[in-house]
C-alpha cells in the first residue's frame, strides 16, 4: 500500500458570509423552564443584573435589521417562558438563540422545547393563468379588455400582498399565542402525498375557507420545516381570546384535510407581554 507523503491542508472554517435564503425568513420557537431554586439563591443584586441583561438582549435583538422577537409568558408547567424569533440570516438566528438562552445566566433557563422552520409560500395558491381562465369562464371577460385588465391588476395586487404577508410577515401584538407542529399522514390508505395535486389543492381550499371565517379573530402564520425539524410545518396562531384558538382548531378538525391526513405535535399556549411584565409573570421579578 502506498502511503501518501503529503496531505491536503485545511483552509479552516468557511468565512462567515451572510446565510440569507433565496426566499423567506428563519423562524425559531423557543420554550424554556426556569430553575427557580437557583434563581432564589442569587443575591438581589445578581438577580437585578440578570434581569437587566435579559431586557438589553431582547431590545438589541429587536433593533437588528429585519428581525422580530416576540416574548411570551407560557401557560402550563411544560414551559414557562417562550420566544418567537424571525430573522433573515441563519447566522443571526443561531447567535440570537444562544444570547436569549444565556441572558439570565447559564443556569437559569433550561430549554423545554424548540422548533425550527421558515416562512414559506403555499404551492396551492392560484396561478395567474388560472385566474385569467376564471375571468373568461366565470365572469365572461374578454382578454385584453379594460374590464379584464382591471380585474387582473386587482388580483396581482392582492397576490403580491399575500405573498409578502406569508414570506415576510409583520407579527401581531395580540395577546394569546398558540404554537403547534403538524405533518400530513403517509399511512396506507391515508397518504396525503399519494393524492393528485388537484385533489390536495381542493382539500386545502376547503380548509382555507374554514380559516377565513375567523378573519379578525385569529391571525395565522404557517411556516415550513421539511428537512429542518421533526414535522413538516409549524403553525402559530394569535388571538385576543383563547376561546377563538380552541374554536378554530376544533372546527378545522372536521375538514377532510385534517380529519384524514393531519398529524399534530404538542400545543403551546402563551401570553404575549412587554418584557417587564413578562418577568413578573414568570416569577423572576
Amino acid at each position: 500500500m502506498l502511503i501518501p507523503t503529503s496531505f491536503p491542508t485545511s483552509n479552516g472554517p468557511a468565512e462567515s458570509k451572510p446565510l440569507i435564503s433565496q426566499e423567506g425568513w428563519i423562524v425559531q420557537h423557543l420554550f424554556y423552564t426556569i430553575d427557580h431554586g437557583y434563581w432564589a439563591a442569587l443575591t438581589p443584586e445578581e438577580r437585578q443584573e440578570r434581569r437587566e441583561n435579559l431586557a438589553r438582549t431582547v431590545e438589541a435583538i429587536r433593533k437588528h435589521p429585519g428581525t422580530q422577537l416576540l416574548a411570551f409568558a407560557m401557560v402550563s408547567p411544560k414551559s414557562e417562558l417562550g420566544f418567537m424569533l424571525l430573522t433573515p440570516d441563519l447566522h443571526d438566528s443561531q447567535k440570537f438563540e444562544k444570547q436569549i438562552s444565556l441572558a439570565l445566566g447559564p443556569d437559569v433557563l433550561t430549554p423545554s422545547y424548540s422548533y425550527l422552520s421558515m416562512t414559506e409560500w403555499t404551492e396551492y395558491s392560484q396561478s395567474e393563468d388560472e385566474f385569467k381562465a376564471q375571468l373568461e369562464k366565470t365572469e365572461n371577460l374578454t382578454p385584453g379588455s379594460e374590464a379584464f385588465e382591471k380585474r387582473l391588476a386587482e388580483w396581482k395586487g392582492h397576490m403580491t400582498k399575500y405573498f409578502n404577508d406569508r414570506l415576510y410577515p409583520n407579527m401581531p401584538d395580540w395577546q394569546v399565542m398558540c404554537f403547534y407542529p403538524m405533518s400530513k399522514r403517509r399511512n396506507v390508505g391515508a397518504n396525503w402525498y399519494a393524492n393528485e395535486f388537484a385533489k390536495r389543492r381542493e382539500l386545502m381550499g376547503g380548509h382555507a375557507k374554514t380559516g377565513r371565517k375567523y378573519a379578525g379573530k385569529v391571525r395565522q402564520l404557517i411556516t415550513g420545516s421539511t428537512g429542518l425539524d421533526a414535522y413538516e410545518w409549524g403553525v402559530t396562531l394569535f388571538a385576543h381570546d383563547v376561546f377563538q384558538i380552541k374554536s378554530i382548531v376544533y372546527e378545522m378538525r372536521f375538514d377532510e384535510v385534517t380529519a384524514q391526513y393531519g398529524e399534530f405535535g404538542d400545543f403551546y399556549i402563551g401570553i404575549q407581554t412587554p418584557t417587564a411584565e413578562l418577568l413578573q409573570r414568570v416569577m423572576l421579578a
